[in-house]
């Protein structure tokens, strides 16, 4: 099993149903690749003061779980997927960070 996590900072606050509503869309697309095990996600939980720490503080943790690099790299190449993210980031704008790891210990 392979987990692709991303960390997605949106420039502006995205409001609760918004933001339900990117997971979801992400979430639809990356399952109707066939390729996805599992998918989660949560806000970040904020913490008094950290805006002034010069750091990448994301806005949402998302985690897709798949089978191996093959299965990742179908998920990577599906039009849709990527259609979800230009739609999402035209809408509000976001920058994104990932890793692609093993399960943590």
């Amino acid at each position: 099993m392979i987990s692709h996590t991303m960390l997605v900072r949106f420039a502006d606050e995205i409001p609760d149903a918004e933001l339900e509503q990117f997971l979801t869309d992400i979430e639809k697309t990356a399952k109707a690749t066939g390729a996805l095990q599992s998918f989660a996600a949560q806000r970040h939980i904020p913490v008094p003061g950290e805006e002034s720490i010069p750091a990448f503080i994301a806005s949402v943790v998302v985690k897709l779980g798949v089978a191996d690099v093959d299965a990742l790299a179908v998920v990577f190449e599906a039009p849709a997927v990527g259609e979800v993210f230009a739609t999402w980031r035209a809408r509000r704008p976001f920058d994104v960070a990932w890793v692609n790891h093993k399960a943590l210990a």
